[in-house]
């Protein structure tokens, strides 16, 4: 059994292409010929705003598909401090599923995709602010280090540089560094450690994709533009731009952005910012890159050939004018990023045109290190065309078939038998692998900065020769298997830690009455090992450990453990687990699943938040009535509350809840919920309370709801710690619980959104909060009494400040539910 060492670093070709099935797929002819087109065609344009689904699809369609052009998107974040339509992840989790989306979504429209280090810390009114939070000197280089990575001929900002009109301050930000990222790509003395990897670069011109929400567009007459057809019908892919666009835009589904595709012509303007001036055209005066070197004009008047004789009718007939290309390619160095893509561009043309299918596989979908681990490469080549010298270099050792020739439709199949490195790296995206400092992602490798996801950790090289000419091909390890609904599926594989844990809760509440019992879980992936649980930042006096139980079915050692601090105090502790080898293991393996994108895996340490107060809490019962997805029903529950998720939305059996809550973005994708409104206020009149956290305004699937009216607006207070006035002898401030102002600090990403506006009389607003420089909103927080009832509708972000274990706001939520 071979232990090789585990790859750190292996780009294969499907990473810059975006996709993770690697060259396993086969086009039809006109698809096929469609890539000849974009294979001859060097221009190449770099599209810029703030976050995933700010970018225009429609416009990066139409000049990848219709232009032939190289497009790429450059988002500043990851979207991390958005919400989520699908479920209960925000944060870096979001973050991570948004990432996904993009990728899906570039693979659908034909763009590629680069980030800056950025973290998205929520919404921002002005650039300003936006800069107070980033370290403006980090994310303008990310910006001119993808600038010059990828030498675009025109930048297009997807916002303008003028702040204010609601604009986002990351939208406007975004415009900002665009531009000053134009002029400083071009100049040595700007960011100079970047050029031991990449040289400087002057952009042609800058655009900004000037846009009218309120209607169509329309032109300034002092301004000039360049105007480009974005509706038309492609007649090799059989589909229009604007297809294409809300195919690519519907991949946003976290953020409920499916699109419908316009029917007709459209157009996309891009308004002329700096750069060389021109006539018509954006891309006016701009060389094919082939006659930067030379044999480059010869390359491409042998594509032009190729495109003139494709044979659509019998495409591996084009094989010999392909192979002839590459093999005139193979003579250069690629040096320039961008004749690189060219090559791996020209070898996936020639994999579709043979129809080959090349896939490694195993039948598990995680890992750890020296664990063994039993693949299958497989090589099927449905043509005539000889393919010979199959084999495949995992690390340091060679695999090869008895059949090294793949001929029609004869797999060749080899069997894998390896161990990952026991000190193997976890499949940790690379951007999470140091802690995130000032809303900056601590990324250390310059080389890693900007890339979409990791490169591949888990996959070996694939080797063979066709008429004379050799491939090696960087193919990543991955999970197949079959689905009962969905047929093929394929994951990657993933290395995780040989031991991880789990706790069952991430804030345990140490006040009077509740006497909390936490539960941390030791996960063993290979054999039961002898060790100890300790839990760093707490004495051995602060904790006991009230049994320990294995489950060997199922390789687990379950701990029970509680806990009490000498004062009151939020602390943080984390779990680790000692084995008597002398390993030390503290990470829980995080799993988030969704259909639209792949698995995804991350890690983070076994932490958990001791809050010990004199809080008083009923430990009633609590109904709750889920939304689009949030934790607030655990922070409950650990606070001692009996918390039953309502499902018979039918509402008519409440009377047995002290309280219903109803939870995030309800009213928004609950329909069964807005169907039976009126048996929600009926149970307020009986002496109920309910409490509402924040809906959207649009789409909302009930025109009213509340005793009484008020509207849904998109104010909202995005810095934390921000100003505010209490009416501090409202009930929600006066008890069971007295609110103080040390209650509203340390809160996190802002103090709520989507306030209520036009409010009836009937309520009362006991809390205003102010953004710097604006006026303060009253609107956060609204309650009435309604028959012997209290209802309560608020846009305070309780969904974010409650599983971050912030006190203040939790103790406040305790005696909204409790009125």
């Amino acid at each position: 059994m071979t232990k090789p060492i585990m790859l750190s670093y292996l780009v294969f070709i499907c990473l810059l292409l975006n996709s993770l099935i690697c060259v396993s797929q086969t086009l039809p002819s006109s698809q096929i010929y469609h890539q000849l087109l974009q294979l001859k065609e060097t221009k190449r344009v770099l599209y810029v705003a703030a976050h995933p689904d700010d970018e225009n699809t429609q416009l990066i369609a139409a000049l990848g598909n219709g232009e032939h052009v190289q497009v790429a998107y450059l988002s500043l974040t990851r979207g991390d401090g958005g919400q989520n339509l699908l479920g209960k992840e925000l944060g870096i989790e979001l973050g991570q599923i948004r990432t996904q989306e993009l990728i899906r979504a570039r693979e659908i429209d034909g763009g590629m995709q680069f980030f800056t280090r950025a973290l998205d810390f929520g919404y921002s009114k002005n650039p300003d602010e936006t800069l107070q939070n980033w370290d403006k000197k980090k994310v303008l280089s990310d910006v001119v280090w993808v600038v010059r990575k990828f030498k675009p001929d025109i930048i297009i900002t997807r916002f303008n540089t003028v702040p204010g009109g609601g604009n986002h301050g990351h939208h406007t930000t975004s415009a900002i560094l665009a531009e000053e990222a134009f002029d400083l790509a071009a100049d040595p003395k700007a960011f100079p450690e970047q050029l031991n990897y990449v040289d400087t670069w002057q952009t042609r011109r800058l655009f900004w994709n000037s846009y009218n929400f309120g209607g169509e567009f329309q032109p300034v007459e002092t301004e000039k533009y360049a105007v480009f057809q974005v509706g038309e019908y492609d007649n090799l892919l059989g589909k229009t731009y604007s297809q294409i666009a809300a195919d690519s835009r519907t991949m946003h589904k976290s953020q409920g952005f499916g699109a419908t595709p316009r029917i007709g012509a459209a157009e996309d303007h891009l308004q002329f910012i700096k750069g060389e001036s021109f006539e018509m055209s954006a891309f006016e005066g701009i060389q094919s890159r082939w006659r930067e070197f030379d044999g480059g004009q010869e390359i491409e008047a042998m594509i032009q050939t190729a495109i003139e004789e494709f044979d659509f009718k019998n495409p591996v007939a084009n094989i010999k004018s392909l192979m002839q290309i590459r093999a005139k390619l193979s003579a250069h160095d690629p040096e320039a990023f961008w004749i690189a893509e060219k090559a791996q561009k020209l070898d996936r043309l020639i994999f579709q045109v043979i129809g080959l299918k090349m896939e490694f596989v195993t039948n598990q979908e995680l890992g750890f290190g020296g664990e063994d681990i039993k693949a299958n490469l497989v090589v099927n080549n449905p043509s005539d065309v000889l393919i010979t010298d199959v084999s495949l270099q995992l690390y340091d050792t060679y695999y090869s078939s008895g059949k090294k020739i793949a001929v029609k439709n004869d797999p060749v199949e080899i069997p894998v038998e390896f161990q990952p490195d026991v000190n193997a790296p976890v499949s940790q995206p690379y951007w999470l692998e140091n802690p995130v400092m000032d809303a900056i992602y601590d990324i250390r490798d310059q080389q890693m900065i900007g890339k979409p996801f990791n490169d591949m950790k888990v996959g070996g090289e694939l080797s063979f020769n066709i008429e004379g000419q050799e491939f090696n091909i960087a193919i990543p390890l991955e999970y197949k298997y079959n689905d009962q609904v969905d047929g093929e599926v394929k994951q990657p594989f993933t290395i995780v830690p040989e031991i991880d844990l789990e706790v069952s809760d991430q804030n345990v509440f140490l006040i009077p009455g509740v006497d909390p019992v936490v539960t941390v879980t030791v996960n063993f992936h290979g054999k039961l090992k002898k060790g100890e649980l300790s839990f760093e930042n707490l004495q051995d006096s602060e904790y006991e450990m009230l049994g320990v139980e294995d489950n060997l079915t199922q390789r687990k050692r379950i701990y029970r453990v509680s806990f009490k601090l000498d004062k009151n105090e939020k602390r943080e502790v984390v779990a680790r687990f000692s084995t008597s080898e002398g390993q030390v293991f503290d990470q829980i393996t995080h799993r988030i699943s969704y259909k639209h994108i792949p698995n995804l895996t991350y890690f983070s340490k076994a932490a958990i938040n001791l809050i010990q107060e004199n809080w008083n809490v009923s430990k009633a019962k609590i109904g709750y009535i889920m939304g689009a997805g949030d934790d607030v029903p655990a922070v409950l529950s650990s606070l001692g509350y009996q918390v039953t998720e309502i499902t018979d939305y039918s509402l008519v059996n409440l009377s047995q809840y002290k309280s219903i809550v109803v939870g995030i973005r309800a009213y928004n994708t609950n329909s069964a919920l807005a169907a039976n409104e009126e048996n929600l206020m009926t149970y307020v009149e009986n002496g109920g309370t309910v409490v509402v956290q924040y809906n959207v305004s649009r789409p909302l699937l009930i025109k009213n709801f509340g005793p009484y009216p008020f509207a849904i607006s998109r104010d909202r207070v995005t810095v934390e710690n921000s100003p505010f006035e209490a009416d501090w002898d409202h009930p929600v401030l006066a008890g069971p619980n007295k609110i103080t102002e040390a209650d509203f600090d340390d809160w996190v990403q802002e103090r709520g959104l989507y306030f209520e506006s036009d409010i009836a009389p009937e309520y009362s607003t006991p809390l205003s909060f102010q953004d710097p420089g604006e006026e303060p909103l009253r609107g956060s927080l609204i309650y009435t009494t309604y028959g012997e009832g209290t209802y309560i509708y608020t846009g305070i972000s309780f969904f974010r400040e409650l599983p971050a274990g912030v006190p203040g706001a939790t103790k406040l939520f305790i005696n909204l539910i409790e009125q």
